[in-house]
Protein backbone atom coordinates (compact mmCIF):
# COMPACT_ATOMS: atom_id res chain seq x y z
CA UNK A 1 0.00 0.00 0.00
CA UNK A 2 1.77 3.39 -0.85
CA UNK A 3 2.36 5.63 2.28
CA UNK A 4 1.23 9.19 2.00
CA UNK A 5 3.16 12.02 3.29
CA UNK A 6 2.74 14.38 5.86
CA UNK A 7 2.12 17.32 3.73
CA UNK A 8 -0.76 15.09 2.26
CA UNK A 9 -2.31 13.78 5.32
CA UNK A 10 -2.56 17.49 6.69
CA UNK A 11 -1.61 20.64 4.64
CA UNK A 12 -1.00 24.01 6.00
CA UNK A 13 -3.97 26.03 5.53
CA UNK A 14 -2.37 27.59 2.79
CA UNK A 15 -1.93 24.83 0.83
CA UNK A 16 -5.26 23.25 1.60
CA UNK A 17 -6.70 26.82 0.31
CA UNK A 18 -4.85 27.47 -2.92
CA UNK A 19 -5.30 23.46 -3.98
CA UNK A 20 -9.30 24.53 -3.14
CA UNK A 21 -9.02 27.89 -5.74
CA UNK A 22 -6.99 25.95 -8.03
CA UNK A 23 -9.66 23.32 -8.30
CA UNK A 24 -12.66 25.49 -8.17
CA UNK A 25 -10.91 27.44 -10.80
CA UNK A 26 -10.68 24.53 -13.37
CA UNK A 27 -13.91 23.45 -12.46
CA UNK A 28 -15.49 26.63 -13.55
CA UNK A 29 -13.16 26.58 -16.86
CA UNK A 30 -14.38 23.16 -17.58
CA UNK A 31 -18.00 24.50 -16.89
CA UNK A 32 -17.76 27.57 -19.24
CA UNK A 33 -16.32 25.54 -21.98
CA UNK A 34 -19.47 23.32 -21.43
CA UNK A 35 -16.94 20.03 -21.01
CA UNK A 36 -18.73 17.16 -18.91
CA UNK A 37 -16.80 15.79 -16.13
CA UNK A 38 -16.33 12.40 -18.46
CA UNK A 39 -14.98 14.38 -21.37
CA UNK A 40 -12.31 16.87 -20.30
CA UNK A 41 -10.87 13.33 -18.06
CA UNK A 42 -10.89 11.81 -21.01
CA UNK A 43 -8.55 14.14 -22.90
CA UNK A 44 -6.44 14.25 -19.74
CA UNK A 45 -6.33 10.82 -20.03
CA UNK A 46 -7.18 10.32 -16.27
CA UNK A 47 -10.54 8.81 -14.72
CA UNK A 48 -13.47 11.13 -13.77
CA UNK A 49 -13.01 10.23 -10.38
CA UNK A 50 -9.32 11.72 -10.36
CA UNK A 51 -10.89 15.06 -11.86
CA UNK A 52 -13.50 15.13 -9.90
CA UNK A 53 -10.80 15.00 -7.10
CA UNK A 54 -8.88 17.78 -8.72
CA UNK A 55 -12.28 19.86 -8.90
CA UNK A 56 -12.26 19.47 -4.47
CA UNK A 57 -8.58 20.64 -4.42
CA UNK A 58 -7.39 17.27 -3.08
CA UNK A 59 -4.30 16.76 -1.70
CA UNK A 60 -3.24 13.79 -3.11
CA UNK A 61 -3.62 13.85 -6.08
CA UNK A 62 -0.78 14.59 -8.23
CA UNK A 63 0.48 17.38 -9.51
CA UNK A 64 0.76 16.64 -13.07
CA UNK A 65 -2.98 15.90 -13.06
CA UNK A 66 -3.42 19.32 -12.14
CA UNK A 67 -1.27 20.33 -14.79
CA UNK A 68 -3.07 18.42 -17.18
CA UNK A 69 -6.57 19.71 -16.35
CA UNK A 70 -5.09 23.30 -17.06
CA UNK A 71 -3.53 21.72 -20.17
CA UNK A 72 -6.58 20.53 -21.87
CA UNK A 73 -8.45 23.31 -20.86
CA UNK A 74 -5.65 25.75 -22.27
CA UNK A 75 -4.66 27.43 -19.01
CA UNK A 76 -1.12 26.04 -18.84
CA UNK A 77 1.33 29.14 -20.00
CA UNK A 78 -0.72 31.11 -16.68
CA UNK A 79 1.51 28.25 -14.62
CA UNK A 80 4.86 29.32 -16.64
CA UNK A 81 5.36 31.92 -14.34
CA UNK A 82 4.45 30.40 -10.86
CA UNK A 83 7.75 30.08 -8.58
CA UNK A 84 9.63 31.91 -10.96
CA UNK A 85 12.86 33.23 -8.98
CA UNK A 86 12.39 37.04 -10.61
CA UNK A 87 9.02 37.09 -8.60
CA UNK A 88 10.15 36.16 -5.63
CA UNK A 89 11.04 38.76 -3.50
CA UNK A 90 11.69 37.61 -0.28
CA UNK A 91 15.05 35.34 -1.63
CA UNK A 92 16.10 38.85 -3.66
CA UNK A 93 16.27 40.05 -0.53
CA UNK A 94 18.38 37.11 0.93
CA UNK A 95 20.34 37.00 -1.53
CA UNK A 96 21.35 40.41 -1.45
CA UNK A 97 21.66 40.71 2.06
CA UNK A 98 24.22 37.70 1.93
CA UNK A 99 26.50 39.32 -1.31
CA UNK A 100 30.15 40.65 -0.43
CA UNK A 101 29.81 44.58 0.26
CA UNK A 102 33.28 44.91 -1.45
CA UNK A 103 35.25 43.45 -4.05
CA UNK A 104 37.80 40.73 -3.42
CA UNK A 105 41.80 41.27 -3.28
CA UNK A 106 43.46 40.11 -6.41
CA UNK A 107 46.12 38.11 -5.51
CA UNK A 108 49.57 39.22 -7.42
CA UNK A 109 50.13 37.35 -10.00
CA UNK A 110 54.05 35.68 -9.95
CA UNK A 111 56.03 35.59 -14.02
CA UNK A 112 57.16 31.97 -12.82
CA UNK A 113 56.54 29.23 -15.64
Amino acid sequence: MARTSKISESPPAAVTNSLVNLGKNIRTARLRRRLRLEDLAERIGISRFVLSDIEKGKPTTAIAAYMGALWALGLIEQMRDVGHPDQDEEGKILERARSPKTARKKRALDNDF
